[in-house]
């Protein structure tokens, strides 16, 4: 286990947040917009697979196995909606639609590498081979 020291030398940019005495509404706040944003069973399987650049939806919709095509249109205005992807039409014949994440959406890829090495020792801690 970690001491609340620890946690805070480790995680500079948490360490204000460890070292209160008293979580912040405003941190509550946070987490819950980021909640909002990125909730849901396929939202952060369509993020992890715009960072390695724009997707056409067939290309989404192959990477991100069991989404059904109307789920991934969904959830696609949504992250839209919510400043995290963006919708690139080409004045093209046939019209081609790409997406990629936008900045904001881009700032997630440490979140997204946090969850990742958080499963990986929860998944060994819990399950041991």
């Amino acid at each position: 286990m970690y001491s609340s020291e620890t946690k805070a030398k480790k995680n500079n940019h948490l360490g204000s947040f460890l070292e209160v005495k008293q979580c912040p509404v405003r941190y509550v706040l946070a987490v819950n917009d980021t909640l909002n944003v990125i909730s849901g069973k396929w939202k952060l399987p369509i993020i992890a697979s715009l960072i390695h650049g724009k997707k056409r939806f067939n290309e989404l919709e192959r990477n991100i196995e069991g989404i059904t095509p109307r789920m991934l249109s969904k959830e696609l205005k949504e992250l839209e909606l919510n400043g995290v992807v963006k919708r690139l039409v080409h004045n093209t014949r046939p019209v081609l639609i790409e997406y990629e994440l936008t900045e904001s959406g881009y700032r997630l890829t440490d979140v997204i590498d946090a969850m990742i090495q958080w499963g990986l020792t929860h998944r060994q801690t819990c399950m041991p081979e």
